[in-house]
């Protein structure tokens, strides 16, 4: 199977392109499901973040994880940093493993396997998992325009594009790039053209010969 980390910034039409390959065959995964998997009452890993970052992060009466004060306490350092992904990942490996093999996934046998990324810099240590990492890239004054017009606030917008990778880090980590400058058409356009172009090679990974920063 052909696992492919589908990774881009807020209203970068990651969404639209996740549908359109699924759409073509593909089977969707979202990292942030996996991630609230293995943080679920009562798992190793909520009692673990609990340790470390204090016993109030879990809820006393429903044992759920309170993300928001967990972010609070765990991005205030880079030490806390370090200890939410050195207790989080290997969990979150171990299930994303699990989920590209099990018997869900084997039942349907599909040819390839679409990885939601939201955070392409906090998975660093999950992309060998990947065939390829493919990005969608966009304008920020473009992705600005975009995400106000379905309702986001400007002052919102910008504060959660401060807390997610650069575009120069994404573009910089991608296998391949595609462009979404210039609307939802000519994107549609551009994904089936790379999914054409994956038929016809057989799904060979660009990391296999060699092949880097591909754009479509």
């Amino acid at each position: 199977m052909y696992v492919v980390f589908l990774a881009g910034g807020i209203a970068s039409g990651k969404s639209t392109v996740s549908a359109e390959l699924v759409r073509l065959g593909a089977w969707r995964l979202d990292l942030d499901e996996v991630s609230r998997s293995v943080c679920s009452t009562g798992s190793p890993t909520t009692l673990a973040l609990a340790d470390r970052f204090g016993d109030d992060v879990v809820d006393p009466l429903t044992g759920e994880l309170d993300r928001h004060l967990l972010a609070e306490r765990a991005f205030s350092s880079p030490e806390g940093v370090s200890s939410l992904e050195a207790i989080e990942m290997p969990a979150i490996r171990s299930e994303l493993v699990h989920a590209l093999t099990n018997s869900c996934c084997a039942a349907t046998e599909p040819e390839v396997c679409v990885v939601e990324v939201p955070l392409l810099d906090r998975v660093a240590d999950l992309v060998d998992l990947a065939d390829e990492v493919l990005v969608i890239s966009s304008p920020l004054e473009t992705r600005r325009q975009r995400a106000c017009g379905r309702g986001m606030d400007v002052a919102d917008f910008d504060r959660r594009v401060s807390a997610q990778p650069s575009d120069a880090y994404l573009v910089g980590h991608a296998d391949t790039v595609i462009d979404n400058s210039d609307g939802r058409e000519h994107l549609i356009g551009r994904v089936r053209s790379w999914w054409r172009s994956h038929v016809a090679d057989g799904w060979t990974s660009p990391r296999k010969v060699g092949t880097e920063g591909r754009r479509s």
